[in-house]
């Protein structure tokens, strides 16, 4: 990170110059007025902002919480330890991501004057854009959004280690100068911003995954959609059942947990949102697609199609068919 960029994260809030004189504790009517600690948004929030980026507080141990809306913290230097849901211990070196869901309650040790975190303060519905933005959908990246955006996810938090991704880097450093400028109608901007990201974080998801140590079932799902992503063709579930060395049963339950589908249904998923790319995207014929995405019976796939978009392959490529 661009050491002017630093300098400005280091510099002591009020908040923390507060602490630093010996003046009490974090100041929980700076984050909520409710009696439980729900820090909320509507005081970190400009009004009509979908994102908003706070230096996190240093110099004081942060108390259990957890908060409306969905929070980012990014460490720019140093580390950070926090307790996630009363139990899972996690610490943010630097480039490290950490996305906490609503559900998520969170506990934070006293960081010091090095420790550099931001805390990105986001709507659900910031998200509604990245998640649009994505031409060729895959499972991997809309389990991201979707446990993200949604209420009530399975999975309460996504830890990245992404310090040696210098897409991701790049990105997290354009959009904390976007937050920081206050430059009026970056919302579509930052929107753009996240949604390319997201598509970094599914596209090296398992080089940052192998170096985690803790959080397993986030990591085996995580690797069993990249499976799916890229094995649709010919992929089953015996093999990635081998591959990560736990039975197919336990491997079928965790998905449909997390998920909501079954293996069948998201290598399902995958083959149709691959021939729909293919249908928009190419000239090859509808027997070429259906033999690409890995089906031998034509009628079942003309089926399953138009059980899921409503009309026939030939019917798609007229609506969706790139102009010359």
């Amino acid at each position: 990170m661009r050491e002017e960029l630093l300098q400005h994260l280091r510099e002591i809030t009020d908040e923390e110059k507060a602490l630093l004189q010996g003046q009490g504790d974090i100041q929980k009517d700076l984050y909520t007025s409710g009696k439980d600690f729900v820090v909320d948004n509507a005081r970190l929030l400009e009004k009509g902002h979908l994102i908003e980026l706070r230096p996190h507080t240093r110099f004081a141990h942060f108390p259990r919480h957890r908060h409306n809306y969905v929070e980012l913290v990014y460490m720019c230097c140093g580390s950070t330890t926090h307790i996630v849901n009363d139990t899972e211990r996690i610490v943010l070196t630097e480039g490290d991501l950490l996305f906490l869901s609503q559900t998520a309650t969170q506990e934070i040790l006293p960081a010091g004057r090095e420790d550099i975190a931001v805390n990105f303060i986001i709507l659900p519905e910031f998200f509604d854009r990245a998640l649009s933005m994505i031409e060729r959908d895959n499972v991997l990246r809309a389990f991201l959004i979707s446990t993200l955006s949604s209420g009530n996810p399975q999975i309460p938090y996504l830890h990245f280690r992404a310090k040696d991704i210098l897409p991701i880097q790049n990105l997290m450093e354009n959009m904390l100068w976007t937050l920081i400028d206050k430059k009026p109608g970056t919302n579509t901007l930052n929107q753009i911003t996240m949604g390319l990201i997201f598509m970094n974080l599914s596209l090296f998801a398992d080089s940052m995954l192998r170096e985690q140590a803790g959080n397993y079932e986030q990591d085996l799902i995580f690797r069993v959609l990249k499976y799916i992503e890229t094995h649709y063709k010919n992929g089953t579930l015996a093999e990635i059942s081998a591959a990560v060395k736990l039975p197919a049963y336990h491997v079928s339950r965790l998905l449909k947990r997390y998920t909501g589908h079954t293996f069948k249904e998201l290598l399902q998923q995958q083959k149709l949102q691959q021939a729909v790319y293919l249908l928009s995207q190419t000239t090859l014929s509808a027997d070429g697609i259906i033999e690409a995405v890995g089906y031998n019976n034509s009628s079942f796939f003309y089926r399953i199609f138009r059980e899921k978009y409503g009309c026939s392959p030939r019917e798609y490529r007229a609506l969706h068919r790139l102009s010359p």
